[in-house]
């Protein structure tokens, strides 16, 4: 089977299909983490036949995850990183089912190789999804609560969360 090129615009930041501009997804997204969220794209759009709305706020996630919605990756605002940095939490989450994510996972799509910048505002989001129920925050397997906590931290989805919808962080 022939490989499929996209065309994209001089700059990489569009592909172009049947003559109409899409943005592209960020190059800078590391693949393992790029294929996770394509396969979570690809999950929430077949389920959009059968779940209707209910299903579009996965592929609404995927896309913002990926960059392809919101602030343009190439020129971030912080108001975008949040809102991507959530996208991508609870898109990585829905993908990997019930096992857990590092924060780190996030900040690595959105910051590229600035990644580590972005652990306090991870954190912070990470916080704030966790008291709007979202995902828990564990360590050495146990919840935390609260916010004064040091070291390493998984994120687990809560239950509900395939369906929800993005709300802002």
């Amino acid at each position: 089977m022939a490989e499929r090129t996209v065309e994209t615009t001089d700059d990489g930041r569009y592909i172009v299909v049947n003559g109409r501009k899409w943005r592209a997804t960020d190059p800078a997204i590391p693949e393992p983490l790029r294929k996770q969220l394509v396969s979570a794209l690809m999950t929430g759009r077949r389920l959009v036949k059968t779940k209707g709305d209910a299903a579009r706020v996965m592929v609404h996630d995927a896309k913002v995850a990926l960059g392809e919605r919101g602030d343009p990756w190439w020129e971030p605002t912080d108001d975008g990183r949040r809102e991507r940095l959530a996208a991508t939490m609870r898109t990585l989450l829905r993908e990997r089912g019930e096992k857990t994510i590092c924060p780190s996972d996030a900040a690595r799509v959105v910051g590229a190789d600035d990644w580590r910048d972005l652990m306090p505002l991870t954190r912070e989001i990470a916080v704030e999804l966790r008291d709007a129920g979202v995902l828990a925050i564990t360590q050495k397997g146990e919840e935390v609560t609260g916010t004064d906590f040091h070291g390493p931290l998984r994120l687990a989805a809560r239950d509900g969360l395939e369906f929800q919808p993005h709300r802002e962080s």
